[in-house]
């Protein structure tokens, strides 16, 4: 029988998958507003609705939790790559499903956009400690020789791409446009973050994508 309190209630159980989460996504909102030099513990804590002592327990520090909300959203975008099953798929079909994938990502999700930007700002110091996620990219640099390497065979695609500068390529194309979506539509005088404009842009880089590919 759980022990009740001086008032008679029944104390919840401590769920530490649960907090952790909270801390996570806290975290997350807090570092995308606010960078990590900004960004509180304080704050962090009472967006998670937790005391601020649970960040330590868990997470150890401000910098260790600026990485696991790293991780987080890195380990998102390959969870999402997972999802499209593009082993199997014809070549051309399986690069234009994964451009269309790393477009889709980053308008859907444009935190990750901040807080890359602020972690190339720092110099990538919390991304070179972290072993998870070169292990979570090497999959996919294997899997895209592979698909290069049956396009190759087919006569869909020409020799001599590099996996990892096609991959660079994908996401450059894509990130480009959403950091710099203000100042793109300053210069150009046209409102380039508009619904008509998004999809102008995706239907673009997927075709300059597939064009650079083939023989």
């Amino acid at each position: 029988m759980p022990r009740r309190g001086s008032n008679g209630a029944t104390p919840q159980r401590r769920n530490p998958a649960a907090t952790r989460r909270k801390l996570l996504t806290a975290a997350r909102r807090e570092f995308a507003a606010s960078g990590l030099a900004g960004a509180r513990v304080d704050e962090i804590a009472a967006r998670a609705g937790v005391n601020k002592q649970l960040v330590y327990h868990y997470f150890g520090d401000k910098d260790a939790l600026y990485l696991a909300v790293l991780e987080w959203v890195y380990e998102e975008i390959r969870e999402q790559e997972r999802k499209l099953k593009l082993e199997g798929l014809p070549p051309e079909r399986a690069i234009r499903k994964l451009v269309e994938s790393s477009f889709d990502h980053l308008a859907d999700h444009p935190d990750f956009i901040v807080l890359l930007n602020d972690e190339n700002r720092g110099g990538a110091r919390h991304v070179r400690k972290s072993a998870r996620l070169e292990a979570m990219h090497s999959p996919l640099v294997a899997m895209l020789s592979k698909i290069l390497t049956e396009g190759v065979r087919e006569g869909t695609f020409r020799k001599g791409i590099n996996p990892v500068h096609l991959y660079i390529s994908i996401a450059g194309l894509s990130y480009f446009y959403f950091s710099n979506t203000p100042t793109l539509s300053a210069i150009f005088g046209k409102d380039l973050g508009s619904a008509a404009a998004r999809r102008a842009r995706r239907r673009h880089v997927v075709d300059l994508v597939l064009q650079a590919l083939r023989p």
